[in-house]
């Protein structure tokens, strides 16, 4: 009878045991959907590296161990990707961890989310073509076509027949003389947008010498109305290029009160050694933080903000200066684009063109970029 009873208090005893831990376990999936649910609604932090497919995985793992009545829950993040295979996983404990590694998972469930990263412009695009090289105008367009990626004539329909991207601009304000006038008529009747588009020519030194001559304020006026539509339907916007180079005052005035920053910085370079180019090219990054396109560049003595502008006359000078800038721009993490000036005012011994034919220059030039492309 004493074992009888013995037994019968075991099996109640049992019972109940039982019954808790039921209980528990039923509180446990109670707390778990709870978790569920909360996880579903927290944003995810992971994004896929750009130009893949990026798909996010939240997986519950249900771990149950024979030696305990407590399973744990695991929330994985994991980031797939079309290139070879990397996973970030975001835990419940904020330890990092592949959902793989747990080999005592009894069962799983999963749900899966397609996620579009947002829109962005990737460095390519910067790239006219994916070649750096151009020129500025376009009297030795033929002898470069093959070479080159973009190319203007600082007006606002330059059209040559080939692959490298014409480059329209809009030079100036239309008050620096009869040809800014037609040229600010001309730009006015673009409507489709172009790849790209550039902005004033040395709106910071006066008029009547190659630059725009522009305040402030006509600057602005002029970018509001006209550049900015264009780059709200597509076009990347460069900015006005500076003739003062890297003692330029006017273009930080002319970003505080434009409503839309441009795309890329334009800048124009007129040294003679790579210590000058390095120089305005470091101011224009550490300054605006943008990509940046050489749109001009020249071998002078000296710069027009100094004493005078002075084109170099010796051609030796000036195969050193082309055969030192060209491999330093090309190689530029922050420059995208360059441009070999064929403007005016440049000397008898700089123009690419000497008597209908490429001149020693330009030969320098066509060989420098010939190795890239």
């Amino acid at each position: 009878m004493v074992i009888d009873n013995f037994l019968q208090a075991l099996f109640v005893v049992g019972l109940a045991s039982q019954g808790i831990m039921a209980a528990n376990r039923g509180l446990w999936v109670n707390r778990l959907n709870h978790r569920n649910i909360c996880a579903s609604r927290r944003p995810h932090s992971s994004v896929a590296p750009s130009g893949t497919t990026s798909v996010h995985v939240i997986a519950t793992v249900l771990t149950t161990y024979s030696e305990s009545p407590t399973p744990t829950s695991r929330f994985v993040t994991s980031t797939v990707t079309s290139k070879p295979l990397t996973r970030t996983a975001t835990l419940s404990n904020s330890r990092s961890e592949d959902s793989t590694s747990n080999t005592h998972a009894s069962s799983s469930t999963a749900s899966y989310t397609a996620v579009t990263p947002p829109p962005t412009t990737s460095s390519s695009s910067f790239i006219p073509n994916g070649i750096k090289a151009g020129i500025a105008g376009g009297d030795a367009y033929s002898y470069f076509k093959d070479h080159i990626g973009w190319w203007y004539d600082w007006t606002p329909n330059p059209s040559k027949p080939g692959n490298p991207i014409g480059v329209p601009m809009l030079w100036g304000g239309g008050t620096a003389d009869s040809t800014d006038a037609a040229r600010l008529a001309a730009f006015k009747k673009i409507s489709a947008a172009p790849s790209y588009v550039l902005a004033y020519e040395e709106p910071d030194c006066p008029s009547g010498s190659g630059s725009a001559g522009m305040s402030v304020s006509s600057g602005v006026s002029g970018w509001e109305s006209l550049i900015v539509p264009l780059g709200k339907k597509g076009s990347l916007m460069g900015s006005p290029s500076m003739c003062k180079q890297a003692d330029e005052t006017w273009l930080a005035q002319f970003r505080s009160k434009i409503s839309t920053e441009w795309d890329f910085t334009a800048v124009h370079i007129n040294k003679n050694n790579l210590e000058g180019v390095k120089k305005d090219i470091e101011h224009y990054w550490t300054t605006y933080k943008k990509p940046i396109w050489v749109t001009e560049f020249a071998c002078v003595n000296a710069p027009l903000d100094k004493n005078g502008f002075v084109p170099c006359t010796d051609q030796r000078e000036i195969n050193d200066y082309i055969n030192a800038i060209v491999p330093y721009l090309q190689t530029h993490q922050h420059v995208h684009a360059y441009a070999y000036s064929n403007g005016l005012g440049l000397g008898k011994i700089w123009p690419l063109m000497k008597g209908g034919s490429l001149s020693a220059s330009g030969k320098a030039y066509l060989e420098a970029i010939s190795r890239y492309h």
